[in-house]
C-alpha cells in the first residue's frame, strides 16, 4: 500500500460516516466513498495540507450532488421511506451524540432538511469540524454556514425525539416488544405501546407492508396481529429467527427467515419507558449492508 493509499485508507471510516448521515444509504454512502478515492487518486495532492479535511470536503460535495438526485427520487417511493439499517459496534452507544447521530430518528429527521443544511449539521454537530474547514468543503462564506447550521438547529430541535433512553431499558423493552408481537400477547403490547404510537413500516413495493404510517396503540396492535397470524413472503412465523444486534447506535431486532434477513425492527421511547415509535425495514433492497456485515458508527 503505497502512501496516498495508507492516507486514504486512515480515513476511510470517517469518510463512509459523513456520507452515511448525508444520505441515509449505506449503499450510496459507499459508492460515494469510492467515487472519493477516484478523485483523491487524481489529484494533485502536493498542494494538500490537510488530508483530512480535503477527503471531507470532496466527499461532502459528492454526497450533497447525490442527495439532491435521490431526493427526487424519494417522491415516487412506494410507501414511507426509511433509511437503510446499518450495523454498528455496542461501542457506539457509549458516545450518546455519535449514536444519536446514527439512529433512525435522527437520520429521519436530518431527511427534511436541504442538502446544505444537513452538510453543516453533519460536518459541524457530529464530527466537529470547524467553520472554517465546512465553509471550505461547502464552497459557501463562514456566515452563510453559520445561518445553514442555525436553520439547521431549529428544525432538528423541533423534530427530534425528546428523550434520551438508557441502553439496557431500549434493549430490554425491544425484546419484551418483539416477545409480544410474536406471541400475540395483546395485554403486553397495549403496556408497551405509547397511546399515540406510530409504526413506519418501509417495503419500498418490494413486499408486503403497510402502505402509510399506523398511528394509535389500537391500529397498530390490529396490523401486528395481521402480520403474525399468517406467512410473511413464504415463511411461517414460527420459522422465523430474531437476532437482537446493535442497528444504528441502539439494540435493535433483526429478523431472518428462509435463508434471508427479512427486516430489522428498532424502537424508540418516550420518557415513561412506552414505545412511542416503531420503525421496520423490510424492503430487502435496504436489507443489503446488513446482510452483508456493514459495520457503520
Amino acid at each position: 500500500m503505497n502512501t496516498d493509499e495508507q492516507t486514504f485508507s486512515e480515513h476511510r471510516k470517517l469518510l463512509f460516516a459523513i456520507a452515511y448521515r448525508l444520505l441515509g444509504s449505506a449503499a450510496d454512502a459507499e459508492d460515494v466513498v469510492q467515487d472519493a478515492w477516484l478523485k483523491w487518486s487524481e489529484a494533485d495532492r502536493s498542494q494538500v495540507s490537510d488530508a483530512k479535511a480535503y477527503l471531507a470536503r470532496i466527499v461532502s460535495n459528492l454526497a450533497m450532488d447525490r442527495l439532491r438526485s435521490t431526493q427526487r427520487q424519494r417522491e415516487t417511493y412506494v410507501g414511507p421511506w426509511l433509511p437503510e439499517p446499518i450495523l454498528t459496534e455496542p461501542d457506539a452507544a457509549e458516545d450518546a451524540a455519535v449514536a444519536e447521530s446514527v439512529s433512525m430518528a435522527m437520520l429521519v429527521v436530518l431527511e427534511t432538511l436541504s442538502p446544505l443544511e444537513r452538510a453543516v449539521f453533519v460536518l459541524k454537530d457530529v464530527f466537529d469540524f470547524s467553520y472554517a474547514e465546512i465553509a471550505e468543503a461547502v464552497d459557501r462564506s463562514e456566515a452563510a454556514v453559520r445561518q445553514a447550521l442555525h436553520r439547521a438547529r431549529n428544525h432538528i430541535q423541533a423534530r427530534r425525539p425528546r428523550f434520551g433512553t438508557d441502553r439496557n431499558t431500549k434493549r430490554a423493552v425491544t425484546e419484551r416488544f418483539f416477545a409480544a408481537t410474536t406471541g400475540g400477547d395483546i395485554n403486553q403490547l397495549m403496556e408497551l405501546l405509547a397511546p399515540d404510537v406510530t409504526l413506519w413500516t418501509d417495503g419500498g413495493g418490494k413486499v408486503r407492508q403497510a402502505m402509510r404510517p399506523i398511528i394509535g396503540a389500537e391500529k397498530v396492535i390490529r396490523w401486528l396481529a395481521g402480520t403474525a397470524s399468517r406467512p410473511y413472503e413464504g415463511v411461517e412465523i414460527s420459522d422465523m429467527t430474531p437476532e437482537l444486534v446493535d442497528i444504528n447506535g441502539a439494540p435493535g431486532i433483526l429478523i431472518r427467515g428462509g435463508g434471508r434477513i427479512l427486516s430489522t425492527l428498532t424502537v424508540d421511547l418516550d420518557e415513561d419507558g412506552r414505545i412511542v415509535t416503531i420503525h421496520n425495514v423490510a424492503n430487502p433492497d435496504k436489507l443489503r449492508a446488513i446482510a452483508d456485515g456493514v459495520v457503520g458508527s
